[in-house]
């Protein structure tokens, strides 16, 4: 069972509505869907993610020994730099997805809504004889997003995750409110998320089902290492690269707008030519409303899939764009 992180104080703030799962504990949005996105996507305000979870882990081999556990290349991770791994299981399958930043001498990483209990318990029972101190800061430290082109100044003594994306910030949790007061407008995840569904990126648990490899959701490259070995399940990573295809594939949708609702997480895809009884072919993992694009969304669908067939999504027309390649 999930362990829930404690509601955010800025659900006070006004306009606030509460996010459903995955994201219970922060504003889905702050009244205007649009307005926020236009503002995200122009480099304004700031997204409140102190539902993550927050790992860190210290000690003079913390960078040497995570370098065998996860899927990307980290001995050699210099002070500052941001990167992204997975844990995967004995056959390849993705169990955890990691975002993190070494700041010389800890290793801080956030990961999806109380899944951190999960991860710290996988890397407690790897420590063997090494030199390491894994620690659950979620109660301390708050996931503070600030997007691409924000001229937010960050407090000096906080940790920053910058990606082309936009900057993590590991923000002590008792100063959440205040930098809300100095940095708004707060931004709900929803408009993030829509942002994450335009760019392609996946998510762990949205994207990811217990049967998910890397390959089938495009995290061959930002979050595995092809020149690495001596993790679990590199294997099977290095057989589907080398020697095959993966069975599924992520593709974006293109959404029918006259459509009142938008399907949710799970919503069979199917040929749009085989109608509501023809063959699951996947199924929908993230839907989102785009202040430009519309209703959009990301589905993984088998590899088979011919790219230029319209599809459907539980009845709402949907037209498909290559995400990973068959």
């Amino acid at each position: 069972m999930l362990r829930q992180t404690p509601a955010s104080p800025l659900l006070s703030l006004p306009g606030a509505v509460p996010a459903e799962a995955p994201d219970e504990g922060v504003a889905a949005h702050y009244g205007d869907l649009f307005r926020e996105q236009r503002a995200l996507a122009d480099g304004s305000g700031f997204v409140d993610l102190s539902h993550r979870g927050v790992v860190t882990v210290t000690g003079a081999e913390r960078l040497s020994w995570l370098h065998l556990l996860l899927t990307q290349h980290v001995s050699d991770l210099t002070p500052g730099h941001a990167t992204e791994a997975l844990i995967l299981s004995a056959h390849g399958h993705i169990e955890h997805a990691v975002s993190l930043v070494d700041d010389g001498e800890t290793t801080w990483m956030h990961t999806e809504p109380g899944t951190q209990e999960a991860l710290i318990a996988y890397l407690e029972s790897m420590k063997f004889f090494y030199r390491v101190e894994v620690a659950d800061r979620t109660d301390e430290i708050a996931v503070v997003y600030l997007p691409a082109g924000s001229i937010a100044e960050v407090p000096g003594h906080t940790v920053v995750r910058e990606t082309p994306h936009g900057r993590d910030l590991f923000l002590p949790r008792a100063e959440l409110e205040a930098f809300a007061a100095a940095h708004g407008p707060a931004i709900g995840v929803l408009a993030l998320e829509a942002l994450r569904v335009e760019a392609h990126r996946p998510r762990l648990g949205l994207e990811t089902d217990h049967r998910t490899i890397p390959h089938e959701v495009g995290w061959i490259g930002s979050a595995v290492h092809l020149q690495k070995g001596c993790y679990r399940g590199q294997e099977t990573v290095a057989r589907v690269h080398n020697l095959g295809k993966p069975p599924r594939r992520l593709v974006f949708l293109h959404l029918d707008g006259s459509e009142v609702h938008l399907p949710p997480h799970g919503t069979p895809v199917r040929l749009a030519a085989d109608g509501e009884e023809g063959r699951q072919l996947g199924f929908l993992t993230t839907s989102a409303r785009h202040h430009e694009l519309g209703p959009i969304a990301l589905a993984l669908v088998k590899r088979n899939v011919p790219v230029d067939a319209p599809l459907t999504a539980g009845g709402t027309a949907a037209a498909q764009e290559v995400v990973v390649e068959p």
